[in-house]
């Protein structure tokens, strides 16, 4: 399209700084007369386009003159600059480009470094990593995918899938994807698949309209509310975990938290993780199956019988 085309020979004379209608040519695959059509239209369009003849002539732009002036403003600017930078951080494809494209089109070197996003848990290694690297691959590109996965009783099954989305949701990372083997679309826990392998075949299903990786959960949904009592000593993790409505400080130090969840063995694993500084004060049922965890815990630690 010649708008595309358009836009495209802004950049590159900005880069090149100078540049041949012949160049031009040769690198957008039209004729010359073509290239003299596409700098009459981006003079008319207000785009201070220069033609020089003769030895060491060439096309290019008014000294000085930036993109910014026709089409930016700065706080505009900053904005496509911290977007973009926040997908360079997440190695989003083509963003390193699109920086170096838009830094020279607006005459500045963006600065790096500001941002680093890392969605790895600690000590996950280099292979993690990748792997995600190449489910986000195969997600944008639309390549199968197969791999080992392990379900919450540790069953093993080989699946094949066309992954639809990557989604990052409490601590880690979903791909929801058309399971060819259960024939509809199924969400897999990333933590859980084993021996990940892009395909080089590809598809082109889309996600269905409305699909949420979450189930939806009204205000009805009648989830238990959990009122937990913590210590002082763990009130460092506290402002980690929770939001701040949720937490309310006591004159003894101590900090009553109250948030609706489910009762899951996920749940009770996590109130674990705060040892003896948490108590649950309701609901009841949670208190005493907390209370059978941890007396099944104790009696794997009971004292040795006497010799």
């Amino acid at each position: 399209m010649q708008i595309e085309r358009l836009v495209h020979m802004v950049f590159y004379i900005i880069n090149h700084k100078q540049v041949t209608a012949r160049e031009l040519a040769d690198y957008f695959h039209v004729s010359a007369r073509t290239i003299y059509r596409d700098i009459n239209a981006l003079s008319l369009a207000g785009i201070p386009v220069i033609s020089t003849k003769g030895t060491g002539g060439g096309i290019s732009l008014l000294d000085g003159y930036t993109l910014d002036k026709a089409l930016f403003s700065r706080e505009e600017q900053e904005h496509l600059f911290q977007s973009l930078q926040a997908l360079q951080a997440v190695n989003y494809p083509s963003a390193e480009q699109a920086l170096s494209k838009l830094g020279a089109v607006f005459g500045r070197v963006s600065g790096t470094g500001w941002l680093d996003i890392d969605f790895s848990y600690w000590g996950s290694g280099e292979k993690r990593k990748k792997e995600l690297l190449e489910l986000q691959y195969a997600v944008i590109h639309k390549h199968a995918i197969a791999f080992d996965y392990f379900n919450s009783e540790l069953k093993k099954s080989k699946r094949v899938i066309e992954p639809l989305q990557l989604a990052f949701k409490s601590h880690t990372w979903y791909v929801a994807g058309f399971c060819r083997s259960r024939k509809e679309i199924r969400i897999f826990r990333m933590s859980r698949m084993k021996h990940i392998r892009v395909m080089s075949e590809t598809f082109e299903r889309l996600l269905p309209a409305g699909f949420s990786i979450s189930p939806d959960c009204r205000e009805d949904c009648a989830l238990p509310v959990f009122k937990l009592k913590f210590a002082p000593e763990i009130a460092y993790r506290l402002y980690d975990d929770f939001p701040e409505s949720q937490i309310e400080a006591y004159a003894d130090g101590s900090f009553i938290v109250t948030f609706p969840y489910e009762m899951t063995d996920w749940t009770f694993r996590y109130l674990l993780s705060f040892g003896r500084y948490v108590e649950i004060l309701e609901p009841k049922a949670a208190r005493s199956m907390l209370k059978e965890q941890a007396l099944e815990i104790a009696g794997i630690y009971g004292e040795p019988e006497s010799s």
